[in-house]
């Protein structure tokens, strides 16, 4: 019944948003999105904790994506509603292998082409058995209390409440600067 439930959520979503049911029950996890510590794209240990009392869009990126000039609308998002969202971006290469380079090409061409000043952090895996720990907790409802929805492209996004509570999934065609996303700010 639960998945039934689950899956008529997601039929019934506008344009690839999913939000999180109002009754969930919290996560069976103790994990908390406030206790990751996970490298930035520079190599530096970031704890998530700095993060609290914030909203976050957590996003995972690649370089050589038909959604790539995405960038340009989360940096733009960045800059107009940073005093209420935080973004941070994952650089991953599991989709069409659209994200070859290092770091350090990874850094260097969103900043060249885009001016991302946006939080980037170490290129990882976001799906599969590699799956980096903060992307386990996004994808898996025991960790997060409700969803279960893993990245199927690039450019998929998840919102994180001041509470440090996954709320939202957005697909990759959902932008960055729509209606569904900048009316939650």
């Amino acid at each position: 019944m639960k998945k039934l439930k689950y899956f008529l959520l997601k039929l019934l979503s506008p344009k690839g948003v999913i939000s999180k049911p109002e009754n969930s029950k919290p996560a069976m996890d103790s994990k908390s999105f406030y206790d990751f510590k996970l490298r930035s794209i520079e190599g530096k240990e970031i704890d998530f904790s700095t993060y609290k009392g914030k909203k976050v869009l957590i996003v995972n990126t690649a370089s050589e994506c038909g959604y790539t000039p995405q960038y340009d609308e989360l940096q733009q998002l960045h800059e107009t509603h940073g005093n209420k969202l935080t973004i941070i971006g994952f650089p991953a290469n599991n989709f069409g292998g659209q994200e070859p380079g290092s770091n350090e090409d990874i850094g260097a061409f969103c900043r060249k082409n885009f001016g991302v000043t946006f939080q980037l952090f170490e290129k990882s895996e976001v799906v599969g058995t590699d799956q980096n720990p903060l992307y386990q907790w996004l994808t898996h409802k025991e960790q997060n209390g409700w969803n279960d929805e893993k990245p199927n492209w690039n450019f998929c996004k998840y919102l994180v409440n001041e509470k440090g509570e996954l709320v939202k999934f957005y697909s990759s065609a959902v932008s960055p600067m729509s209606d569904e996303l900048v009316s939650l700010l």
